[in-house]
């Protein structure tokens, strides 16, 4: 989720003797930045003979713009449990019957039928998370264990934090250290979280989304807002000095869903992929390669993160999903922010 990209994996025709073939070999895919193992969409290209473009976002926000647009041509996208709800609700996918594509029986139980999508038409659960920040530990020795010092940091810290570029998890964030529910529709309250957000913008270095990894591990700042998994890969596969913060007042919960937008022109190829990336040898890969937990049967013997190594992803804070909000308490949420931006 650093930078916003677009590349065609194997731009190739790739001609095989076996295998089988789509009828319409283009699959355009729309993904969180480096979020997908190139090694499955190189394996999926070869096996299946559909060539995958592939073009992503760092932002909820980014993706639902886009498809509002009416001018993309995505065949996959992968939006959180709230903007699924939202996109459904805005006639922005299409209803591919998800619950008796083989792909749902990949799923775990407890993400079946969610209120985001209660009947499971539209979509298929992939992987899930928290957003929360990480620290540099060579660049700051004080606790990480709340988000008053995210919100409220000193020594060290302060002007030297970075936050994410846009609302969708910061807001929910400020909201669990003020002891406010989401989606509150009460201007007492996110007058409050305006006010928070307010103060610590002194302190805030940048506001962004994208190359987290780099800022963060080079103790270009301190504090950066992040994923769980993203930052357990910085960790593991760069070495970098980092620990993610497992904030007593709770994490912001999100999970992520494979879905088909309403102008797909490649539906068919869509679904082949969606059942593909579901079976569970490459829910393993992906699993191991992404580092968010997966929503989808994996093989445990395989999977390389674990509760002993992988205090990111098990984490031992509480877990509270964002909701979609009602027109009125999103309108709050926009205020909110457009007035900090300013």
């Amino acid at each position: 989720m650093k930078y916003i990209t677009k590349i065609s994996l194997l731009a190739l025709s790739i001609s095989l003797s076996t295998g089988a073939k789509a009828e319409n070999n283009q699959l355009n895919v729309y993904t969180w930045a480096e979020s997908i193992d190139p090694v499955l969409i190189e394996n999926f290209q070869k096996e299946t003979g559909i060539e995958i473009t592939l073009d992503s976002y760092t932002s909820n926000e980014y993706l639902l713009a886009k498809l509002k647009s009416g001018s993309s041509d995505y065949d996959v996208v992968f939006p959180s449990q709230h903007f699924v709800k939202i996109m459904i609700q805005e006639g922005l996918l299409k209803n591919i019957d998800a619950k008796n594509m083989a792909a749902f029986k990949q799923v775990d139980d407890k993400w079946k039928n969610k209120w985001w999508d209660k009947s499971s038409e539209y979509s298929i659960p992939f992987v899930y998370g928290t957003a929360g920040y990480t620290v540099n530990r060579d660049k700051y020795e004080g606790p990480a264990n709340s988000w008053k010092e995210f919100f409220e940091p000193t020594g060290a810290a302060a002007g030297n934090i970075a936050v994410f570029s846009t609302p969708d998890e910061i807001i929910p964030a400020a909201q669990l250290y003020l002891g406010i529910d989401f989606c509150t529709e009460k201007r007492t309250d996110m007058k409050k979280v305006y006010q928070l957000l307010k103060k610590q913008k002194e302190y805030v270095a940048v506001y962004s989304s994208d190359n987290i990894s780099s800022r963060i591990s080079s103790g270009e700042v301190v504090m950066h807002n992040w994923w769980d998994g993203d930052s357990m890969r910085a960790r593991k596969n760069n070495n970098a000095p980092i620990e993610y913060a497992q904030p007593k007042e709770g994490l912001v919960g999100w999970l992520d869903s494979m879905v088909v937008p309403k102008n797909s022109r490649n539906s068919d190829n869509a679904k082949t992929f969606i059942n593909w990336m579901s079976e569970k040898d490459n829910a393993t890969i992906e699993y191991n390669y992404y580092a968010h937990s997966s929503a989808v049967a994996i093989d445990e013997s395989k999977a390389i993160h674990k509760k002993e190594n992988s205090p990111e992803i098990f984490p031992t804070a509480f877990i509270k999903f964002t909701r979609a909000c009602s027109p009125s308490a999103q309108k709050l949420v926009d205020k909110v922010w457009t007035q900090l931006l300013q």
